[in-house]
């Protein structure tokens, strides 16, 4: 490549902030600002400055590895393809096509989802693919497309925040988890708008806050119907508009009527002035939003604890209508368009059900098969990877880590290791890919073009901007070669332009449309927003704008009206008792990402979070007798890890945190309860009951 600055995309958050790059001659890639684009106006936080870090061949993989006498060691590319093949082929003709399983990654481009959706349905015929956005987002997508009959992260840009009278922002700590968005925020207290966090921990995000509720984990659903209580209680619903734009209020109402501001109060810790001052604040301003992230998303009940939040915007007039809304910030970079266009188990590309008779024609059309000769739905993420060695004898997985992510992690190690075959696709030898018995070496985001789609449900075009060293190829180009090693000679070319010109015409039609969306577009536009059907006039002339905000007219309900569904509190899956009496909860710090495969290979990024940590509340610490950097044991019925303890007061004293990014003995989700949402089946990462112990040096 040349050494000019070629502007992209940052690899890591859903936020897909905008960077130039430059090759330097000493082989170095130098990230400059990027003011241009509307998302981050040019601020990086420290994993998107460092990202070139991990290009560097002192951290990643460079030559393809499988494994002999229990060792991975170097092979050849012709050598390593010819493994996999045969190792699918076996486990295809042995036990079927859904012994073979196939697991992607919300990091994934479209082009590649897209693709990894295809090969698993057209080439290995399973149904058994699901994707690690399970694990991040899926709770808000379930709610979303329950009240709104469409599931986009955010139906408005991010530019529409600084601008609404108040932000409700619940379980998210922007802050850390993605740096760069909390200028607009900020924009909002500036302009006179007031800002409301919900969060057990007073976190760098709750400090920005005008008000911060402290509830206690698992307890968000209740606390959403409380406030709804109290908004019909005191006359602030918009009967007008729950009449004109709404169906299912009665029932949504009698639900939330069952949870009076004393009872809540007891369920959730949270006082009723401070209940009452939140529905003033909420109500008050002509325009308001609520935002939610992983805290309320990742319970058993996440679905209906969404949809409790989207009733409170419904209630007051709060959504289709400008400036205002229900929205989810996606966690993942490509967390939106990776569950859009066919790497989850239950959908098709174009976020077309996999069940409906029309999206099946429509989509094998454009693949050329049969209708009929499409799996059905597989299993959900956790409950596949539950499945290994038993039902799914064969796994390839592409950009996870779920040795670290996934709840119950110890569990799902043991099952990884009892497959008869595991292929991995990496840019890192990740702890999963440490378990493989072929390991492929991929381009990752600067040596690549391809689309993602942000949190907004803006498409983008991450563009190459240096060429990638010897002996490594692309997620594409190893789907194109077992493709042809399987049977499969036509159907999945390298190039991702003609691969995304393939998947506009899948998703033609379908509820992410994106037809109308061309590479020339989305470099001449910087983005396009989804849906955008096909251009009316061929010659360009017609193209259609793209959605940014969406349901002003219409929601994408068959009537055109959004749902109320009725909601009532329960409680999480694993209460603590005598045992196990104390609460923990995950997430993530500023200067790691996910499960850290790549971002604890860079030196800077250790330096400022070097390993995991048990945060507690002096008063728990005075209890076990525990000092600041003592080692603490944390035990739930799954599993011990053990992290120097860290004493804060900005934590509930029933409570402790961990994050997730370490493996090891400090890897929190050997603690996390996989007990399942019924309707999104994300597990409950947010609560579980443990107890701690103190651990003699």
């Amino acid at each position: 490549m040349q050494n000019s600055a070629t502007p992209t995309h940052c690899p890591y958050c859903a936020l897909q902030c905008g960077m130039n790059l430059t090759p330097a001659p000493d082989g170095t890639v130098e990230v400059t600002e990027r003011v241009d684009f509307p998302v981050n106006r040019g601020a990086l936080c420290g994993k998107g400055r460092t990202a070139p870090a991990v290009l560097s061949s002192r951290v990643r993989l460079t030559s393809p590895l499988v494994r002999a006498e229990g060792k991975l060691v170097p092979a050849s590319w012709d050598e390593a393809l010819d493994r996999i093949a045969e190792g699918l082929s076996r486990t295809r003709t042995e036990h079927g096509p859904d012994a073979c399983g196939v697991f992607g990654g919300g990091g994934l481009t479209n082009e590649k989802a897209y693709t990894l959706g295809k090969f698993a349905r057209v080439v290995l015929g399973t149904s058994q693919i699901d994707y690690n956005g399970r694990f991040c987002m899926s709770s808000a997508a379930a709610a979303g497309m329950k009240a709104f009959g469409l599931d986009r992260g955010l139906p408005f840009p991010l530019e529409d925040i600084p601008k609404t009278g108040c932000v409700i922002l619940v379980g998210s700590n922007l802050a850390e988890t993605m740096p760069p968005a909390l200028r607009f925020f900020s924009e909002l207290r500036e302009n006179g708008g007031t800002l409301i966090v919900i969060d057990p921990r007073r976190t760098k995000t709750a400090e920005q806050a005008d008000l911060h509720l402290a509830p206690r984990p698992g307890t968000d659903l209740a606390l959403a119907l409380g406030l709804l209580h109290l908004i019909v209680a005191e006359g602030r619903t918009d009967e007008e508009y729950i009449r004109e734009r709404t169906t299912g209020w009665e029932e949504a109402r009698a639900a939330a009527m069952a949870h009076w501001p004393e009872y809540v109060e007891r369920i959730t810790g949270v006082h009723v002035p401070q209940l009452r001052e939140a529905v003033r604040m909420f109500c008050e301003p002509e325009a308001a939003m609520v935002l939610t992230a992983r805290g309320p998303e990742q319970q058993s009940k996440g679905t209906d604890t969404v949809g409790a939040w989207i009733n409170l915007c419904l209630a007051t007039g709060r959504a289709g209508r400008p400036l205002s809304g229900y929205g989810c910030l996606t966690g993942q970079g490509n967390g939106q368009g990776g569950r859009e266009h066919g790497q989850k188990a239950d959908q098709l590309p174009g976020y077309r059900k996999l069940t409906d008779p029309a999206a099946r024609q429509h989509v094998a059309e454009v693949w050329g098969v049969d209708p009929d000769s499409l799996p059905g739905p597989g299993r959900s993420a956790y409950e596949l990877l539950d499945s290994l060695g038993s039902d799914i004898k064969s796994l390839l997985l592409m950009g996870s880590n779920p040795v670290v992510s996934a709840p119950r992690a110890a569990h799902i190690e043991e099952r990884i290791k009892s497959l008869d075959f595991l292929a991995v696709c990496d840019v890192v030898l990740s702890e999963t890919a440490a378990l493989a018995d072929v390991v492929l070496p991929v381009t990752q985001w600067a040596e690549e073009t391809g689309t993602t789609t942000n949190l907004e449900g803006r498409v983008l075009l991450r563009r190459q901007a240096i060429t990638p060293p010897d002996g490594i190829r692309s997620d594409l180009d190893v789907m194109h070669e077992l493709a042809d090693r399987l049977g499969v000679e036509k159907g999945f070319p390298t190039d991702p332009e003609e691969v995304f010109e393939e998947l506009r015409r899948a998703s033609a039609g379908g509820p992410a449309d994106y037809s109308g969306i061309t590479y020339r577009r989305l470099i001449e536009e910087n983005g396009v927003f989804w849906p955008c059907p096909t251009p009316a006039d061929t010659s360009g002339a017609g193209d259609h704008p793209g959605t940014p905000r969406l349901f002003l007219d219409r929601f994408a309900t068959e009537d055109g009206r959004a749902r109320f569904v009725p909601v009532s509190h329960r409680a999480i899956a694993e209460e603590p008792d005598d045992e196990y009496p104390v609460l923990l909860t995950t997430g993530r710090v500023v200067a790691q990402y996910q499960s850290g495969a790549q971002t604890r290979r860079v030196d800077e990024l250790n330096a400022a979070a070097p390993g995991p940590f048990v945060e507690l509340h002096p008063r728990l610490a005075e209890r076990l007798g525990a000092k600041e950097g003592d080692a603490l044991a944390v035990v739930s019925r799954r599993g011990r890890a053990v992290a120097p303890a860290r004493i804060t007061t900005t934590i509930r004293p029933d409570t402790v945190f961990m994050p997730f990014h370490w493996s090891g003995e400090g890897r929190a989700n050997t603690l996390t309860n996989p007990a399942l949402d019924p309707t999104s089946r994300m597990p409950e990462f947010k609560a579980c009951a443990v107890r701690l112990e103190t651990v003699k040096p």
